[in-house]
């Protein structure tokens, strides 16, 4: 299956990005703001969503249906690249930045328009962490970068 190669230039474009990110792996070490180029990027181990819903489709079908979905294997991560373009400034909260091997869950990401096209991309981490960054206007891309790898499991949250 060949990966995911998307683009947002919207808020409904980035609420695509988000569902495909949802309980993505991102390391510290693996996020940057270069004010220069007036762009943010992160490095992620994203969860396959829909690789997982495929497969569970499949399981719940008949008898020979079920079988292919069990020789698909289980399900799996990809390695992932997230970038914004036109950044003017970023900022973190509830996150060590010194801490380069700390391990962050990113479970949404959400675009508030402050006077349009610019507004505050909001980047939402598991323990209320976040990174938000002000946008000229919004210019984002999510490419996988690789090939995926099994997953240790299927992510949960509590009700």
């Amino acid at each position: 299956m060949a990966g995911l190669k998307l683009i947002a230039l919207d808020s409904e474009d980035l609420a695509v990005l988000s569902v495909h990110l949802q309980d993505a792996v991102v390391a510290v070490s693996d996020m940057t703001f270069l004010p220069k180029e007036r762009r943010f990027v992160l490095l992620a181990n994203r969860f396959d969503w829909e690789k997982a819903i495929q497969a569970e489709a499949m399981a719940d079908a008949d008898a020979p249906l079920g079988a292919a979905a069990a020789a698909a294997g289980p399900c799996v991560r990809r390695r992932s690249g997230l970038r914004f373009e036109r950044v003017l400034g970023a900022r973190v909260r509830g996150i060590d930045l010194k801490n380069k091997q700390g391990l962050l869950n990113l479970l949404a990401l959400s675009f508030d328009e402050v006077d349009t096209p610019s507004g505050t991309v909001t980047l939402l981490f598991s323990g209320g962490a976040e990174v938000q960054l002000d946008l000229e206007c919004m210019e984002a891309a999510l490419e996988d970068l690789g090939p995926a790898w099994d997953a240790k499991g299927t992510p949960c949250h509590e009700a």
